[in-house]
């Protein structure tokens, strides 16, 4: 067997360091978003910030040193954990800012479905690696897809749309990787589009307003200076109703694009944007870090986070590629799905060319459950990479 100094030598550390440099740019910025702050939980968010970085660099080392197959072999008792944690949040959860109840308060508050999502990157990985050769039934298909669907259904229920969505990617990114043939896609794409309207009926007001507000590029409140100025910003419905400004998302969107806008090829400088710092760009912090990153450090500094969070990507895809085995692999494709979707989601958000949905920038908008569920995930690639020469040694 390999000796376990010499699983160590294989730990990626330009994963590792690129990680580690995008949560340092996180804080940095989450600084910024915050600075001069009156609200007590604005004025923590930065120290939090830096102790979940810290706990979480230490957790990846502590996920990597377990062997990603030992996890596999307790799938069921993982699956069981997800759905009881989810339960809890039926039952004693708390309602979050954005009016969700997706929190438990265990001393402090913590989203049981960011955990859940990674700990469903394991299970769905060995249901997959189980079935790998049964691919073309469409039986083995649905299967998997109920496996996840069960989470994915309780969180739609918080309601936590953005979540869920990421379920149903990860799920299909990792059914692609392990066989899914396009006649399935093809009856998939069917189905999903006859259930839309269950779906829409399905969903909280304030989630079909992001929607309408996406699809609706017309004039915006924040057009008119005079309610801009006033704070009394509305939006005004199909019927002449004055909505309240905290469901006049367009403004949001708005101040956004200005921010990314003005930034220019090398942004305002460092703490200086003016969006950001005369608190016109809301939820800067988590929703619009990016936005933040644009204004301030300008077209170099927004392209290379992209770029950063491109390395992530490549490294996990990398991994996947070398694994030792089909759960290997399937684990690092699951965690590379999932960081790459909500990458892409976070900023298309900002630039308005996808609906608003809540989702963070992964290792870089505030948020501990967030940062510390991708770093889990992150230790799972390694612990995939440390051992993708076992089968050398056995």
């Amino acid at each position: 067997m390999q000796s376990r100094v010499s699983i160590w030598r294989d730990f990626d550390f330009i994963l590792l360091g690129t990680t580690a440099l995008l949560v340092i740019i996180g804080i940095l910025m989450i600084r910024s978003a915050t600075m001069d702050a009156v609200d007590t939980d604005l004025i923590a968010r930065v120290p939090s910030q830096i102790r979940f970085g810290l706990v979480g660099l230490a957790v990846v080392f502590i996920v990597a040193s377990i062997d990603y197959r030992l996890l596999g072999s307790l799938h069921g008792f993982i699956y069981g954990f997800v759905l009881f944690i989810l339960g809890l949040v039926a039952v004693l959860g708390v309602v979050g800012a954005a009016g969700a109840q997706s929190w438990l308060n265990v001393g402090l508050q913590v989203q049981p479905a960011e955990l859940g999502k990674i700990l469903l990157v394991i299970t769905l990985a060995q249901f997959l690696a189980d079935r790998y050769l049964e691919m073309d039934r469409l039986r083995t298909v649905m299967l998997s897809l109920f496996h996840v669907g069960v989470p994915t259904l309780m969180v739609f229920l918080q309601p936590d749309l953005g979540t869920a969505t990421v379920m149903v990617f990860v799920w299909f990114v990792m059914a692609w990787a392990a066989g899914l043939r396009l006649r399935h896609i093809a009856l998939f794409t069917v189905a999903g589009l006859a259930l839309l309207p269950v779906l829409w009926a399905g969903m909280e007001d304030y989630q079909r307003q992001r929607i309408i507000t996406f699809i609706d590029t017309g004039e915006s409140c924040a057009d008119d200076p005079e309610l801009v100025r006033s704070g009394e910003c509305v939006f005004v419905d199909e019927d002449g109703n004055g909505i309240p400004d905290n469901k006049d998302r367009r403004y949001n969107i708005d101040q956004a694009l200005i921010s990314i806008g003005s930034g220019g090829f090398l942004g305002k400088g460092y703490a200086n944007g003016s969006q950001t710092q005369g608190r016109f760009l809301r939820v800067r912090h988590t929703d619009f870090i990016f936005s933040v990153i644009a204004e301030e450090l300008g077209f170099v500094g927004a392209t290379s986070v992209i770029l950063l969070m491109g390395i992530v990507i490549w490294r996990c895809l990398r991994g996947a590629a070398r694994a030792a085995d089909p759960l290997g692999s399937l684990i690092c494709y699951g965690v590379a799905g999932m960081i790459f979707f909500q990458t892409i989601v976070s900023i298309g958000m900002n630039l308005s060319i996808l609906p608003v949905t809540g989702l963070t920038l992964p290792f870089v908008s505030s948020g501990g459950s967030s940062l510390i569920t991708m770093l889990i995930g992150i230790g799972l690639v390694e612990s995939v990479v440390m051992r993708r020469r076992i089968r050398e040694f056995v």
